[in-house]
């Protein structure tokens, strides 16, 4: 396990309730109540929450692929990410898929940024070997 030699930002919240709670950060930015997936009362999820936060993170680690391949990343640039709750063997698992867009880029410079973005990527570094992780061009 690598050890962070200078944390850069550490993410504070206070989460009540679980599942059917509410989430706070310390300064208020995020204040979203939380529901049970498929439950259909108000509120988010844990899956949306890491869904939204490997999405956009997995975007900056694709503006940085791109510097390095030195391509300008589209401005379309998307990742709809899909994270799935399921069981197996009684334990619950999570697995993903993250559907990224490059409108206008080849495809195999396109499959280069991506493939360099999930190696940079902190939450693709934490879920490597963890869960099954597919990555699509879209």
């Amino acid at each position: 396990m690598t050890k962070i030699e200078k944390v850069l930002y550490t993410a504070k919240t206070h989460t009540t309730g679980g599942r059917d709670g509410a989430a706070r950060s310390d300064d208020a930015q995020l204040d979203v109540k939380l529901s049970p997936p498929g439950s259909g009362k108000p509120g988010t999820n844990p899956e949306q929450l890491f869904a939204a936060g490997w999405s956009a993170c997995f975007i900056g680690a694709l503006g940085i692929a791109a510097g390095k391949h030195r391509v300008a990343l589209p401005a379309t640039t998307a990742v709809k990410a899909e994270v799935d709750l399921g069981m197996s063997d009684g334990a619950y698992l999570l697995q993903a898929r993250l559907n990224v867009s490059l409108p206008g880029l080849d495809a195999d410079l396109a499959r280069a940024l991506i493939d360099d973005a999930h190696q940079t990527c902190p939450y693709s570094k934490a879920t490597r070997g963890n869960i099954a992780v597919e990555l699509k061009l879209a």
